[in-house]
């Protein structure tokens, strides 16, 4: 599913990689990571300047050649996984570098950096990642994250329902449409109620919903309810009084 026509890898490498940084335990090593990061975006923020494209590689390979020195006189006494995970950041490889970033920083973190850069608007990212660091599918997550964000208007009953159908992955898009009804209804908060146990399945609500419909002259609306149709639930919710 194409979810983002740019993905900011400028963002990514800043994102984490100021998540990275404090990791690394050595003071001197530390900083000299922060200048080659701070270079780096700068320059994936430019990337037609010559100038910082220069510098940028620069960076990198210096702070490459520390690490590798370090590496040689310590051995495995000194330790530089974070700054081997940092490397891999800033020499694009953002799989590397998130795969390395698992052993010191959650993975919420980590997701977060990586749904960030997507740059969706009207998204809730907040969702998106913790439908991921809970092995929702990608594209079920971001589709999710979509919803919550576009319809954020909603009350907070509505994006309730919807948060849980996208966590138990049963948010498709008969519900969304079920419940922008039910929010354009303004339902009551005893109907906001009603509707919620009839989206829930409620069979005996459903029938009893269904024979006020059906005595009111609303039979095909009855039958759609009672065959589990989801955009009745605003109509029926709203035959209860206020």
């Amino acid at each position: 599913m194409q979810v983002s026509e740019k993905f900011d890898l400028a963002f990514l490498t800043e994102s984490l990689g100021d998540e990275i940084t404090p990791k690394i335990s050595s003071p001197l090593l530390r900083r000299e990571a922060e200048i080659a990061l701070e270079i780096r975006v700068r320059y994936l923020n430019k990337p037609a300047s010559e100038e910082l494209a220069a510098r940028s590689a620069k960076g990198v390979q210096r702070l490459v050649a520390t690490v590798d020195r370090l590496a040689e006189r310590s051995g495995e006494g000194f330790q530089l996984h974070e700054a081997h995970t940092l490397i891999h950041l800033l020499e694009g490889k953002a799989g590397e570098a998130a795969h390395g970033a698992e052993e010191f920083l959650k993975t919420q973190v980590i997701l977060r950096t990586f749904v960030g850069a997507l740059r969706l608007e009207r998204f809730d990212n907040d969702l998106a990642v913790k439908l991921l660091a809970a092995g929702q599918e990608p594209a079920v997550a971001l589709h999710s994250g979509q919803v919550i964000g576009k319809y954020a208007w909603w009350p907070g009953w509505l994006l309730k329902v919807v948060t849980e159908r996208a966590l138990a992955g049963t948010l498709d898009e008969e519900t969304v449409q079920a419940l922008d009804r039910c929010a354009y209804a303004e339902l009551s908060p005893a109907q906001a109620r009603i509707a919620r146990r009839l989206l829930d399945g409620e069979e005996a609500l459903i029938d009893a919903s269904a024979v006020r419909l059906e005595g009111l002259g609303e039979v095909d609306a009855a039958e759609k309810l009672r065959k589990g149709d989801l955009t009745t639930v605003a109509l029926a919710a709203r035959l209860i009084p206020i």
